[in-house]
């Protein structure tokens, strides 16, 4: 039996839709944080994971299991950097305790736009982002999404700087396989999930708007304008770029060639 793990957010919502019925007789699902499932995967506690792209490039787990991932076109909304002072004076950043992919980007970002390298400190789950001693802070998943109830001077919308930036889309979370693990009975399932939950997404956004406190409008759009789901050629090629990239800053170590498991 295989262990998968999928991240808890909002986002992974039309991933996972069914998904625990087919994976009846062949594995178990469970949820959380992408960060934890990315030490789990690394920690061999997990077999498959929907993992931060930038754990994967840093050498977490062995191979690109689907084509299904979390991915952006342009603005993504649940990722986004709040500033109290101008960007170009941000000296110490709070990086939310769930992200690495949005952490690493964030620092690129500020490196190449404005030659910054902030102080950064972690920003648990529990901790009111208003309350943390920072000039600004990064949010990701659903607690980014609502309005923020604190004065901010800038707001970057993350998906949106990238895309603007690179020309390319930006990949946030990839099923990823550990060493020794057969996932090719898996990958059709994951990518079956996908196209199943791409054809719900309003059906979805109705069953989630009521306990996060958006409407399902609000949540149809997100799923339908800001997100996307299939890693395409401009998805990889926005994966090499952000690779490269890192790897120039130094937040990864050196960039890694891409397996997959299957055709994708």
């Amino acid at each position: 039996m295989l262990r998968i793990g999928a991240v808890s957010y909002l986002n992974t919502r039309p991933l996972v839709y069914g998904l625990r019925e087919r994976l009846e007789g062949l594995g178990s699902l469970t949820l959380d944080l992408p960060s934890r499932l990315a030490d789990d995967l690394a920690n061999g506690d997990l077999d498959v994971a929907l993992i931060p792209s930038i754990e994967y490039l840093r050498g977490t787990g062995a191979q690109i299991v689907s084509d299904a991932v979390i991915a952006c076109r342009g603005p993504v909304w649940s990722v986004r950097l709040l500033s109290r002072v101008p960007i170009a004076n941000i000296r110490r950043l709070a990086l939310d305790e769930g992200s690495r992919t949005s952490a690493a980007l964030v620092r690129l970002l500020l490196a190449d736009q404005y030659d910054l390298h902030p102080e950064t400190i972690p920003l648990p789950m529990e901790t009111d982002p208003e309350s943390v001693d920072a000039d600004a802070v990064l949010l990701i998943g659903d607690r980014a999404m609502p309005p923020p109830t604190g004065v901010y001077q800038e707001i970057w919308d993350l998906g949106d700087r990238w895309c603007q930036w690179s020309g390319h889309p930006f990949v946030f979370a990839m099923w990823i396989a550990r060493e020794g693990i057969d996932a090719q009975p898996l990958a059709k399932i994951l990518a079956a999930a996908r196209d199943e939950g791409v054809q719900n997404l309003e059906s979805i956004a109705q069953q989630e708007a009521g306990s996060h406190g958006l409407t399902s409008n609000d949540l149809h759009h997100y799923f339908t304008d800001n997100l996307h789901f299939r890693l395409g050629p401009q998805e990889r090629q926005g994966l090499h770029i952000y690779q490269q990239r890192a790897s120039e800053l130094g937040l990864i170590s050196q960039a890694r060639e891409f397996h997959f498991c299957s055709a994708s």
